[in-house]
Parts: C-alpha cells; structure tokens; sequence
C-alpha cells in the first residue's frame, strides 16, 4: 500500500528524518522517503512516502503517534493514498546521508566565518589591551617621576626644617642672654 503521510508541527532541525529513517529500518519497511517542506504560512512539516504492507504503513504510523526525537513537537499527522514512486530505504539513507553532509558542510562554513569573526573581534581587543598596557606603562613612568620629584621636596624640607630648627635655637639662645643682659641691667622683664 503506498500512503503520503504530512506530519505538521516543530519538525525542521529536530533530527526527525533521521528518526523516521531509524523507524523505517527497524520495521523493515523496503520502500520509503522523507523530505522537510513548509505548508501554508510557513508551518513547518515533514512529508512521508511510503509503500510497504498494510500492517507495517499502520506500524509506521503509530510510531509516528507516539514517539518522536527530543525537541520536536507533533501537532497533525494526515493520511493519503498516493501513487507516484517511493524509493528504496536504502537510497533514501544514502540520499539523507548526502543531505546531512551537505548540512554539516553548511554549517562547518558558517562556525569558521563566526570564528574569524570572533578572532578579529579578539585581535582588535588585543590592540586595545595593548594600547591601554602602554597607556598604564606612561602613567607609572609619570607617577615615578612624581614620585621622585616629591622624594626631592620632601629632602629639600627636612633640610630646610633642620636649618629653621637650629636657626630657632640659636634665637632661643640669643634671647636667653638678651634676657639675662637685661636682668643684670637691671631691667625687668615679665
């Protein structure tokens, strides 16, 4: 008996043909095919052919029914006669193999552009991180400058304090004996 069976719902990028295919040979259906299209607005959907006993298209189905890849979701499954040619199982695993590979290829080529991409995206960060390594290289040059400059002040004041203490000292002294001239002069000084 050969049956067109539509099965609508979240089926694209879910692994669900390779699973059909799974089903397929599990239940020793000889002659089977299974493409993803898109229905009406876009709806995803995956399209079966199949011609085997009635018993096994009826196996098929129930499967179909009850199981389905992690991460796919079954909303309609719609049922048809169908006359035209279904191919083998066997080419169909060699023509979704062909289809996988040309996918992986796809995707192969679009994970290396996003990783040039992250690549120059990591290169001119580098520049910018050396730019700033350079940046904070002339600020510790600056700051030791400073640094320097500020241990020269600080040398200079010790010396400056030290010569205003001995300069307070010897006018601590001078008006000691400036007091005591003056108190032998007889002058009071309070």
């Amino acid at each position: 008996m050969k049956k067109r069976i539509l099965i609508e719902g979240n089926l694209h990028e879910v692994g669900y043909r390779p699973f059909l295919l799974g089903l397929a040979e599990a239940l020793e259906i000889e002659r089977l095919f299974a493409d993803n299209i898109h229905i009406i607005n876009g709806k995803q959907a995956v399209e079966v052919l199949i011609d085997a006993d009635d018993d096994k298209v009826e196996a098929l189905l129930n499967a179909i029914k009850e199981r389905r890849p992690e991460n796919a979701r079954v909303d309609e499954v719609r049922v048809e006669d169908y006359r035209g040619h279904v191919m083998r199982t066997e080419s169909y695993y060699r023509y979704l193999t062909a289809m996988q590979l040309a996918k992986i290829a796809t995707y192969g080529g679009r994970m290396l552009d996003k990783q040039d991409m992250t690549l120059e995206k990591q290169d001119r960060m580098l520049e910018k991180q050396d730019r700033m390594l350079e940046k904070q290289d002339e600020t510790l040059k600056e700051i030791r400058g400073v640094k320097e400059e500020v241990a020269s002040i600080s040398s200079k004041l010790d010396k400056t304090n030290e010569l205003l203490e001995s300069r307070f000292e010897r006018l601590e002294q001078e008006i000691e004996r400036v007091k005591r001239a003056l108190i032998k002069a007889g002058i009071d000084i309070p």
